[in-house]
């Protein structure tokens, strides 16, 4: 991947399209927890295809000359999905009129100093298999407390607690701290509550969720909220 993607990068300098082309070179989630394992996620907890931030967090690199700083690393949230209004807003095309899961982070590409997440308000949501498992706001993230937790492998296996931690001060999800926040959990689980509502949650069928399938899985997998 690396000598192709110089290959890429050298033929648009040859080109002459080097100043005027954005590259974004990523991937769709973490090492897979195969035996033995393909890679490695630390300092991350979890593996992919699932809903830890090992999963949640490909590496995203960004690059443009004359537009994006080199060399500077954004930590503020943002999605995949968020690259399709991205684009779309760089090259001047409309967004269909249905709702878009996803935000503008030209500005966060900018380095704009007024630039924050739009997920630290609304909340970002963690499905795996058709079911909410975590919410995100700002720092926080929140294991949801959880009958049965869907998983790859088991389809089903045991009960979730409910689970905080500050990502920004414990990336490895070492420490769990919903006794010393309630403020926070009360939050979240509301967060969570309107996803359900709006996305839905397994069975659950939510007001505006939008369509999306598994096609090894019948049951039905929904896309993180705006």
């Amino acid at each position: 991947m690396d000598w192709s993607t110089g290959e890429i990068l050298d033929a648009l300098e040859k080109l002459g399209l080097d100043d005027n082309t954005l590259v974004i070179w990523t991937c769709d989630h973490g090492a897979v927890k195969w035996d033995p394992p393909q890679g490695s996620n630390a300092p991350m907890k979890g593996w992919a295809y699932d809903a830890s931030e090992a999963a949640m967090r490909p590496p995203f690199i960004a690059r443009w000359p004359g537009h994006i700083e080199a060399g500077w690393v954004c930590d503020t949230v943002a999605s995949t999905m968020d690259i399709f209004p991205t684009l779309a807003g760089l090259a001047g095309a409309p967004l269909p009129s249905h709702t878009i899961d996803a935000h503008d982070m030209w500005p966060l590409l900018q380095r704009d100093p007024d630039a924050r997440s739009a997920y630290d308000e609304t909340g970002f949501f963690y499905y795996a298999f058709g079911q909410l498992q975590a919410v995100r706001s700002g720092p926080w993230r929140l294991d949801l407390p959880l009958s049965q937790h869907a998983s790859w492998v088991d389809r089903f296996s045991g009960p979730q607690e409910a689970a905080l931690y500050n990502l920004e001060e414990d990336i490895s999800q070492t420490t769990e701290v919903s006794a010393q926040h309630p403020d926070v959990v009360e939050r979240l689980l509301s967060l969570a509550e309107w996803a359900r509502d709006e996305l839905g949650d397994l069975d659950r069928q939510g007001t505006g969720q939008r369509p999306g399938g598994w096609v090894e899985d019948p049951v039905p997998l929904r896309l993180p909220a705006r």
